[in-house]
Order: C-alpha cells, then sequence, then structure tokens
C-alpha cells in the first residue's frame, strides 16, 4: 500500500485487490476486472501472471500493496490447504488491513456451503463492508463500477482542507497510544461506548473492572474511533501517578497548560480550553481515587469537555455512567464444541495471537485446541491473564501448562480473599510467571519495583550493584521481556523497559518488605542524581534534543528521587540537580516546577549549605519575572549572587547577575543603569569561563538593555552576534532566543521582516518549546500588523494567548515586544476584524495554526 501523504509516481494506480472463488465466479472476475480498469485503477487479481510463490504467500503480498478489498462470493467456500485451518478465500478477508475499503458482493440465488454462510454472516455483524447482492455478471461490473467511484469522492472530499471529517476519522490528539496488535471480541462494548460518550448527558464515563481485562485497550479504541464529535482527545496515564493531589497537575501536563501557581489547576484549566470539546482518557485511576472531587470540579470548569476514565473501583461522585468492562467470551466446554466453534472464541484468538508472537510456529490445531480452551476458561478469559500464559509457550505445551495452572488455582483461590476473583486471577497468573523465572531473575523483577516510570538498563545496573546476580543484569531483563512482565521500547537510540501498571503493583509490593528497600531507594535517588549531573551539558549544544527526550522519559522516576531524598534530608542533592537541570525547565515550559522543588527544600526545615541556600533564592525570584502578578525582589537575587560567587560557583554566579539584571529591568521604574552593569559582569565571568551557549545568552540579555536605552544599532550588534555564536554552538534553544531578539530589534529599526521569527518558531516546535512556540508567533503577528494584514495579526496573537494561558508564563517583562503593535492597530480602522481573528485564533489547533505560519509543507514536515 502506498504510504500516506506520499506523492505517486504516474504508474502507480490505486490497486484494487479482488477475492473469490476462481472457477465458480470466472464471468464475475471478468466483469469486476473490465469495471477496476473502466476508472483506471489497477486490478489485483491472482490470475493475473503466473508468480514462482506459494499461494498464500502471494495473496499476502498482493494484499499488503492495494487500497481497496473487493469481495466477490455465491455458493463455495472454496480450498482448505493442508496445514490449514480456513480457505484462502477466509484467509484474504481476514488479512485485508481493518482501515482498507471493503466492498462485499453476494451472487443470488445462492446455497452457500456452511463454512461459507458462517463467514458472511460474520461480514454482516462486523459492519466493517458494504454488502450488496447481485444477480449477473453485468450487474456486477455496473454496482463496483459505480460503488468505486463514489468511495473515491467520499476519500477526496475527507481529504480536502477545512472539509468536514468523516466519523471514522480521528480528532487532533496529544501523544494518543497506538494499539501494538488488533482488538479482539470488543466490538459490541466500543459500539456501545461510542454512543455514550457522544451523548451529551453522559459527561463522566467509567470503564470499570479488575487489573488487566481491557480497560486501557479498549478505551484507546474510542480515543481513536470518536471521529468528529471532539476537538480534540487527550490521553492521560496515571499508572505513575500515586498522590491523589498530582491528578490536576498530570491533566494540565497532557494538555500543555502549565501551572502557574496563581490560581486552582481546574481553573486555569477552563480558562486555558475554553469553548473546546475536549475527551479526556483518565487512565489508571483507581490508585488515586480521592482526586474524584477533583474531576467533579472539572465538569464545571470545563463544561464541553467528556471524561472517560479506567478504574478498577467505581468514581462514586455524580454524573457517573458506568461501563463493567467484562473477560472475553470464553469457548463453550471443550466435550461439547467442535473445533470451529473453539477457535471463533475471542479469548481463544487471543491465547494463539500472543502465543504465535513468542513462538510463530505455534498454531491452534484439532490436538491442542480442547486443552487451550481449558486454559482460557480457567483464567476466565482475562486479556492479561491469557497473554502472560501465552508467552511460556516456547517453555511449555498446552498441556503442560494446563496442569501447572490446575495445580496452582487451588492455593492461589485460597489466598487474598478479600480481593476481587479476577483480580486473584491476575494475581495467580502473574505470581505463576514469575515462579517460572530463574532465581536471579525474580529477585530482579522485586526490586524494580523502586521504579515509579520508564527506565533504563544502566538505572536497573545501579540499583542491583552488589546484589546477588549482579553479573548478568542484562540476561535476568531479557527473561522478564520474555515472560511479558517487562516490556521494551526505544527513545533516540536509549533502550527503556516498563511494565504493566497490575505487574507493577506486584512487583511494587514484594519490593517494600525487602530488607535492602531502604539501600535500594537510595541507589535510585543517587542514580537520578547522577544522571541529571551528566546530562547537563548536554542539555546544550547538538546534544539538546536527545538529552531533552532522555529526561522526559524518565521524569517520572527524578521526580521519585526527589521525593525520597527530600524525605531523607538530602536536600542540598535536590538543589543542586534541580538547577544544573535549568535547561530542561526553561525549555519545557516547566518553570514553576523547579520553582516548586526549591521551595520544598526550603519547608524541608534542613540545614542548608551555602550553594543551596543560593539556589533556593534565585530560582523562584527568577520565575516570578514571568508571572504578571508576583512581586519582583531583588533582595533575594543580590543575596544569591554573593552566596554564589563565596562558593566560587562562577557560571551560577553568572546566571544569578543575569537574573539580577533582569530584574533591575523589570521593576518600576526600570534602573536599567544597574541591569546594564550586572549584566555586563555576567558576560564578564562567563567569557572567562567558556560556555558557548551561556555566553551567547548574556550577550543577548545585554542587547535588551541597549534596546531599551534607545541604542538601537548597538543592540542590533549584540544580537546578532549572539546568534552568530549560538549557531557555531549548534544550540537549538540559545538560537531561537537570539532571533526572537534580532525581530524584535528589526522592527524597531523599521526593517521588518518574518524570516527571524519562522526560523525561530521551527525551532521552538522542534523543541516543544511552548513558551518560545508563543514569542514566535506574537513575532510574526508584530509583522503582519506593520504590513496591515490585521487578519493574520490577529490570528497569530490569538493563539500565542492560547499557549500563554497554557504554560502559565507570560512575556517578562523586560521585554519590548508586541503591545505597542496591538495598540496600534486597536486604534484603527481594523480594530474589529482584529479582534474577531484573535478570538479565532484563541481557538485555532496548533496544527492549523502552524500551517498558517510556515505554510503547510514545512509545518507537516517540523511536526511529524
Amino acid at each position: 500500500m502506498v504510504r500516506e501523504g506520499s506523492i505517486r509516481t504516474p504508474d502507480q494506480r490505486l490497486r484494487v485487490f479482488v477475492s473469490s472463488t476462481l472457477k465458480e465466479l470466472e464471468p464475475e472476475r471478468r466483469a469486476a476486472r473490465t469495471a477496476i480498469e473502466r476508472l483506471r485503477l489497477a486490478p489485483v487479481m491472482f490470475e493475473l501472471g503466473a508468480r514462482p510463490h506459494p499461494p498464500r504467500e502471494l495473496y499476502r503480498a498482493y494484499l499488503e500493496q492495494s487500497d481497496v478489498f473487493v469481495g466477490i462470493y455465491w455458493q463455495q467456500y472454496g480450498w482448505i490447504a493442508p496445514g490449514e485451518q480456513v480457505s484462502g478465500l477466509e484467509d484474504e478477508y481476514r488479512l485485508a488491513p481493518p482501515g482498507m475499503p471493503k466492498l462485499i458482493y453476494v451472487k443470488r440465488p445462492a446455497d452457500p456451503e456452511e463454512r461459507l454462510g458462517r463467514l458472511l454472516g460474520r461480514v454482516r455483524d462486523e459492519g466493517a463492508a458494504s454488502y450488496t447482492p447481485f444477480s449477473t455478471a453485468d450487474e456486477l461490473g455496473e454496482l463496483l463500477e459505480a460503488d468505486l467511484a463514489t468511495l473515491l469522492a467520499e476519500r477526496f472530499d475527507a481529504s480536502r482542507p477545512g472539509a468536514a471529517r468523516s466519523g471514522s476519522a480521528a480528532p487532533p490528539a496529544a501523544r494518543l497510544p497506538m494499539p501494538y496488535t488488533a482488538s479482539l471480541g470488543r466490538d459490541a462494548e466500543l459500539a456501545t461506548l461510542l454512543g455514550w460518550v457522544g451523548q451529551d448527558g453522559n459527561r463522566l464515563v467509567t470503564l470499570a473492572g479488575p487489573g488487566g481485562i481491557g480497560k486501557s485497550r479498549l478505551a484507546i479504541e474510542i480515543a481513536h474511533a470518536v471521529g468528529d464529535q471532539f476537538d480534540r482527545v487527550t490521553f492521560v496515564p496515571l499508572e505513575h501517578v500515586r498522590d491523589p493531589a498530582d491528578v490536576l497537575p498530570a491533566i494540565a501536563r497532557e494538555l500543555g497548560v502549565r501551572d502557574s501557581g496563581d490560581r486552582p489547576v481546574s481553573e486555569q484549566l477552563g480558562i486555558a480550553r475554553a469553548g473546546r470539546r475536549d475527551l479526556i482518557v483518565l487512565d489508571n485511576f483507581e490508585q488515586v481515587l480521592p482526586a474524584a472531587t477533583d474531576v467533579t470540579s472539572l465538569l464545571d470548569d470545563l463544561p464541553d469537555a467528556t471524561f472517560l476514565v479506567t478504574s478498577r473501583a467505581r468514581l462514586r461522585v455524580r454524573g457517573e455512567h458506568v461501563f463493567d468492562v467484562e473477560p472475553l467470551v470464553l469457548p463453550p466446554e471443550p466435550s461439547l464444541a467442535s473445533f470451529e466453534e473453539i477457535v471463533e472464541s475471542p479469548a481463544v484468538q487471543l491465547f494463539r495471537d500472543r502465543a504465535r508472537a513468542a513462538d510463530p510456529r505455534f498454531d491452534v490445531t484439532v490436538d491442542n485446541a480442547a486443552e487451550v480452551a481449558r486454559i482460557c476458561r480457567a483464567l476466565e478469559g482475562v486479556p492479561l491473564a491469557i497473554e502472560l500464559a501465552a508467552a511460556r509457550i516456547r517453555a511449555l505445551t498446552p498441556s503442560a501448562m494446563l496442569a501447572r495452572l490446575d495445580r496452582m488455582l487451588p492455593l492461589l483461590a485460597t489466598a487474598a480473599r478479600d480481593l476481587p476473583e479476577r483480580q486473584r486471577t491476575i494475581q495467580r497468573t502473574v505470581e505463576w510467571s514469575i515462579d517460572l523465572l530463574g532465581p536471579d531473575a525474580r529477585a530482579l523483577f522485586a526490586r524494580l519495583g523502586v521504579f515509579a516510570g520508564d527506565f533504563s538498563l544502566d538505572a536497573v545496573e545501579a540499583i542491583n550493584e552488589g546484589a546477588p546476580g549482579d553479573a548478568d543484569v542484562l540476561g535476568a531483563l531479557l527473561e522478564l521481556v520474555d515472560g511479558s512482565l517487562l516490556r521494551q521500547h526505544a527513545d533516540r537510540g536509549v533502550a527503556l523497559f516498563s511494565m504493566l501498571a497490575p505487574v507493577r503493583e506486584i512487583a511494587t509490593a514484594r519490593f517494600e518488605p525487602e530488607a535492602d528497600a531502604a539501600a535500594v531507594r537510595r541507589a535510585h535517588a543517587d542514580f537520578y542524581v547522577r544522571l541529571a549531573v551528566e546530562t547537563e551539558p548536554l542539555l546544550r549544544g547538538a546534544t539538546q534534543l536527545s538529552a531533552l527526550a532522555r529526561l522526559e522519559a524518565e521524569r517520572d522516576n527524578l521526580q521519585a528521587a526527589y521525593r525520597h531524598l527530600i524525605a531523607i534530608g538530602e536536600v542540598d542533592l535536590v538543589a543542586d540537580s534541580v538547577w544544573r537541570l535549568l535547561f530542561y525547565w526553561w525549555i519545557r515550559s516547566f518553570m514553576p516546577e523547579a520553582k516548586a522543588w526549591t521551595e520544598a527544600v526550603l519547608d524541608a526545615g534542613r540545614p542548608l549549605s551555602t550553594r543551596t541556600r543560593a539556589i533556593a533564592l534565585a530560582f523562584p525570584s527568577w520565575v516570578s519575572l514571568w508571572q504578571t502578578d508576583a512581586e519582583i525582589r531583588i533582595e533575594p537575587l543580590e543575596e544569591a549572587v554573593a552566596l554564589f560567587h563565596s562558593t566560587g560557583d562562577v557560571s551560577s554566579e553568572a546566571l544569578a547577575l543575569t537574573v539580577t539584571s533582569l530584574a533591575y529591568m523589570s521593576v518600576e521604574p526600570p534602573d536599567l543603569l544597574i541591569a546594564e552593569a550586572r549584566q555586563r559582569a555576567a558576560l564578564d565571568l562567563e567569557i572567562a569561563h567558556g560556555d558557548a551557549s551561556f555566553e551567547a545568552l548574556y550577550r543577548g540579555a545585554l542587547g535588551r538593555i541597549r534596546l531599551q536605552r534607545g541604542d538601537l544599532a548597538g543592540a542590533m550588534a549584540l544580537f546578532e552576534q549572539a546568534l552568530d555564536d549560538a549557531v557555531r554552538a549548534e544550540d537549538m534553544f540559545v538560537e531561537s532566543i537570539a532571533l526572537t531578539q534580532v525581530g524584535w530589534a528589526r522592527l524597531a529599526l523599521g526593517r521588518p521582516g518574518d524570516d527571524a521569527f519562522m526560523r525561530n518558531l521551527e525551532l521552538a516546535v522542534r523543541l516543544r518549546n511552548d513558551n518560545g512556540i508563543a514569542f514566535a508567533l506574537e513575532g510574526l503577528s508584530a509583522v503582519a500588523a506593520t504590513a496591515g494584514d490585521v487578519e493574520r495579526a490577529g490570528l497569530l496573537l490569538g493563539a500565542a494567548d492560547a499557549l500563554r494561558a497554557r504554560t502559565g508564563l507570560a512575556d517578562q517583562r523586560s521585554y519590548v515586544t508586541i503591545e505597542p503593535f496591538v495598540e496600534a492597530v486597536l486604534a484603527s480602522d481594523g480594530a474589529s476584524a482584529f479582534e474577531a481573528a484573535r478570538s479565532r485564533g484563541r481557538r485555532t489547533p496548533r496544527r492549523a495554526v502552524m500551517q498558517t505560519a510556515l505554510g503547510r509543507e514545512l509545518a507537516a514536515a517540523i511536526m511529524a
């Protein structure tokens, strides 16, 4: 199949795969080929050319390269090859990708063979294909030609810019998980729930059920299938959130709303998402149930939003609609069922698919179908239990596996009687998988309970150092991956591991009573402190993007390390780590969070080192400069400068001097003389220290002071030198700041142009720097206002307003930027058009804003 969005060469016409029996429907196949070719499409048919490949490999390859599936059926089910369970006819239908359009034609009258009748019944029940009867080959040709023409017209309409999306199109989504495998046996639940979330009165829908039952997977399917009912779908994973107070910040983070600290988070979300139809999926809510009242407050503050919650327990709040997620449909008792009835069971299909993933040679056969059915029945159709069992197929036959389950079930059923039965099923399945591990892997599994989120091999080696079996940590990890107790993925070349939430709970429970749990927690915290030290220089220069990605991937563990260190009084380590990661907090607009950590250090009531006190004074004062209603206090900054100086920390002293300079520029009235003196002192220190990124930052900051003092030429010279330095250092973030400064200086000099702001916007998007995106959009708005394009100016400024509301960070008060241009437009005849466009911009999705600002091709490239 041609990749979506790619440009086809003239020879690459849409390919239509035709599936039918050959001899029985030979005239109909000729008619279908003629109809397809009349539309200048390419028929893909088994008989078109002899190929030296087995039939199944051939039609599988043909299907993978086709765009439309056409099935033509009459009476015969088709030939079943030796060793296969279904005919090629049914296999072709099964192999057609879920997203491929399917046109089904059935010849009448007919007396179909039994298995063909069952296949056609399933096609009708699934409702995923067009289903049309016909009588003659000529009628089929006419129907197929008309249907293909209509299908092409519908796809063309759906692809046009601004066209209404079809009901199957997914709305914009932030970090929406993609299913790893096909969904099995959930069609009815999916249809019901799509109806629920589409009803105005159902604004809080809870998918309730035990761990491993498939709540999250079902929620993801709903999120992908809601179509244009919502402006945006946002998936909020809560599996690593343990404090109910952290739920609202987690929601805000996924929506891109940064907590400014000046009002309740719920109100900030209401402001940032006003007028938007949001579907917000809250996944794994059971561990933060006290936060249910926060969800009800969001129902008031976000009146256009719908919440879909997955939880093992009901929230029990007003407005909640609960859907109990049941296990997969079980196979019938094997002694009373045929082989076909067994293999049609969703539970058996799930076992087969996951077992094949572990061992491609495996299949459900007449010989083992009864054992597989009894395994699925013993596990009560719980998806996670079936997946974990199937993963052992390389070591155990279904018969041996069933024998082990039979011995284990009575013992585990008598334990933890206060747990629901299905939760005990998950428990005993996971415990059984753990007990099949070797001693080193089993001991490592318990230690992994210290992790709060994804973790790297380096982190595992750090917490396992000195423990028995630490010589082969990688081998033990891979054993856990093979047993489906761990999952592995890569992020910018770094291998990361994760656990499903139910498995993590068991790991945590096993970890807590460990004799060396305190030592492991300290090793965990020390590792993440070291990670901060190692990552600090990588946050500047050419390694910036990969360093940001690494910190983002392990942020949950970083936060857990800070909490533990503060609890045991190691506040100096926390302050140092937070200070070192300055560029991370700054680029990702997390400065309020960094401020909160330094305040927690102060609130811990522990003795502080001189350097820690300097950090705790400087960071909150700096963040206050971005918060328009915060008090600006210069005295703590001057004290921080003196404290850093006394410790000999030149780099930190220079940074504190720069923040102090900004403070002098931001007070009313500004003291530009002192501000310039402080900034020149910072620049002199950094030149001696030799960090190119900070040197460029400080030179640009000095240029801002010269700009405010009226020295436009001197300011421009400093900005351009800072830009050159940043480009040479390959520092995207510092380059983006310098570009902002160059753009505004050109406007001040009467030389407006959008190239600097366009490049700034491109870099800010790549860095996921929301504050930088807002700066760039404001600059482009000013350029448009200068050119008299009030519609573009208003739209882009409205989009910047929306970003400011999300981050909770305003433009620093020392900047000379958009306000004079806004005032000029509002005093002109274009004021009403400007305000109307600004209002639209606040509601316009980010992708559409980027297309307006950068053009479709560049926007698509940088947002990919």
